[in-house]
């Protein structure tokens, strides 16, 4: 990287912010984590099940819905200071311009939709295993594969409305520009939308959201206030490219197959006699065994994150080099990669090994030098 891309104090910010924030973002994770452990490994979550339960009558559906809320609050209450401390020093760099009003706001929001997507699921899973205490995991994984597929095309349809408002993008060049690089692409778009981001954040960011009749570009307002529309034109460009590439079709169907074979995996787990032993449960049929389920799912997940993050770096690279050969225009994806760094107070080169347990994306450092290496395909 030469030095002219960012400056000493551009780079020393964005490393001063993500060392701020780095510890209670994975104090956060290791918090969450470590309750669901206690409560699934040790009779700790029998306890609470039955207690939650016993709140609404007692009964079978009391103790599974009670205690999917109890566990789906409890996670939440833990998680909330370190996301509570988060905010407070992403705010101090300039990041947040909600009040905490908003902020409390779209945390109950989003504890609503967790629970309203919870509940029937568990509702449903503790029926199978009521009718099936040992093959329960076989039509629970097809049903996860569904739901998984379900929750692709719903998503910007039913969630993002939740949290942010979409207005069409008003007539004009840009809005013709972006419309014709989608059609030089090869991609169809119902429309071009643009979200007010600015009311949570000063941070830039644009996508592709929704599938065949629903994909619609969105831009956030503080994307196109703040960059030139050139550069506007080379974030959508990558965004196409995840389009072109079929990364969100790929991905729904990989998260299909995963959530099938991690409900196999769960249901290994869940039936060996001395977990269920160590969690005061005497089958999966039982509610008791409920915070196991969680924990093991939780601990799955956890395992499972470095190596989703290294296929998301590989497919980000790929959206870059689409970006860079439907546009050709190195020198302003490049300005582009620089503007999105320093509004969103990125580390530009964080330690490589931060970078490979949690990145989604590469680094800027990165991202810039193989724009620097593309060369237009002869």
């Amino acid at each position: 990287m030469s030095a002219e891309d960012f400056t000493p104090a551009e780079r020393a910010r964005g490393r001063a912010l993500r060392r701020a924030q780095s510890p209670w973002a994975l104090g956060g994770r290791l918090a969450g984590l470590g309750l669901s452990l206690l409560l699934g490994f040790t009779p700790a979550g029998a306890g609470l099940v039955t207690a939650a339960g016993g709140l609404f009558g007692g009964g079978r559906t009391a103790e599974v819905l009670a205690g999917t809320a109890a566990l789906v609050l409890l996670g939440e209450a833990v998680r909330l200071p370190f996301s509570a401390r988060i905010r407070v020093l992403r705010h101090g760099y300039g990041l947040v311009t909600q009040g905490w009003g908003g902020w409390v706001a779209d945390a109950l929001r989003s504890l609503a939709l967790t629970l309203a997507l919870a509940l029937p699921v568990v509702l449903g899973l503790y029926a199978l295993t009521d009718r099936s205490p040992d093959g329960w995991w076989l039509p629970a994984a097809a049903g996860a594969a569904v739901l998984t597929v379900a929750l692709s095309f719903l998503y910007p349809l039913v969630v993002e409305p939740v949290f942010n408002r979409f207005t069409p993008m008003p007539a004009g060049p840009l809005r013709s520009a972006l419309l014709a690089l989608a059609e030089r692409d090869g991609v169809a778009v119902r429309d071009v939308l643009v979200a007010d981001a600015s009311r949570r954040t000063t941070a830039l960011n644009a996508y592709v959201s929704g599938l065949g009749a629903t994909r619609r570009i969105v831009a956030y307002d503080t994307l196109l206030s703040t960059a030139e529309p050139r550069e506007v034109e080379l974030v959508v460009a990558h965004e196409l490219g995840h389009v072109r590439n079929r990364d969100v079709a790929t991905g729904t169907a990989l998260g299909a197959v995963g959530a099938a074979g991690a409900v196999g995996l769960l249901g290994l787990l869940t039936g060996w006699g001395p977990l269920l032993s160590a969690a005061g449960a005497q089958s999966m049929a039982d509610p008791r065994s409920l915070p196991l389920l969680a924990a093991c799912a939780a601990l799955t997940g956890a395992l499972a994150g470095p190596p989703q993050c290294a296929v998301s770096r590989r497919v980000e690279a790929r959206a870059d080099r689409h970006a860079l050969e439907l546009t050709g225009d190195a020198e302003q994806f490049i300005a582009m990669q620089r503007r999105l760094a320093v509004a969103n107070v990125s580390d530009v080169d964080p330690p490589r090994v931060l970078e490979l347990l949690f990145a989604t994306h590469p680094s800027a450092v990165r991202r810039i030098a193989a724009a620097r290496a593309w060369r237009p395909a002869t």
